[in-house]
């Protein structure tokens, strides 16, 4: 056993009971994903809204590469924002960002993240660009790195 594993199996720290009780993720959750891992992300990927239905959730035919929810194609800016505001949840908070110096902090609710990513989104089709265009995005980790990623995220396979 190697030192970086010897330490992550000794040395890792649980996180305090109070976090755990509201935590997402159960012993339940990865006990499911354990006894059938194909059914546990099957599950996982109907969460999501699909433009078309995956056929296949893991094609290994080719090993060692690996085909993920083959068939399927959805929109990930859809999915990450637009179907929270559907749903209602357009004033949740979607974004809290801290910056630097301490204080600088901005929040982003849903409804306005999906405005961001539009206006984005149309800057990009008024440039010209077009699904298949390849865009670089070097920004620092502020929100509008966020919204450039989303405004760029085409309907297209999973």
């Amino acid at each position: 056993m190697d030192a970086i594993t010897e330490f992550v199996l000794h040395e890792s720290v649980s996180p305090p009971a109070e976090f755990a009780e509201h935590a997402n993720a159960t012993a339940g959750l990865y006990a499911r994903a354990e006894a059938d891992r194909l059914a546990f992300w099957a599950e996982q990927a109907h969460r999501l809204s699909w433009d078309a239905p995956f056929t296949d959730v893991l094609d290994w035919s080719q090993a060692p590469f690996a085909k993920w929810f083959v068939g399927g194609t959805l929109n990930v800016a859809y999915n990450c924002v637009d179907r929270h505001v559907e749903a209602g949840s357009g004033d949740r908070v979607a974004i809290h960002w801290e910056g630097e110096p301490v204080g600088d902090n901005r929040t982003l609710t849903y409804a306005q993240l999906k405005d961001e990513v539009c206006r984005a989104a149309n800057a990009l089709a008024d440039l010209g660009l077009a699904a298949g265009d390849r865009v670089a995005i070097y920004m620092p980790m502020v929100p509008e790195a966020i919204v450039a990623m989303l405004a760029c995220a085409p309907r297209g396979r999973a």
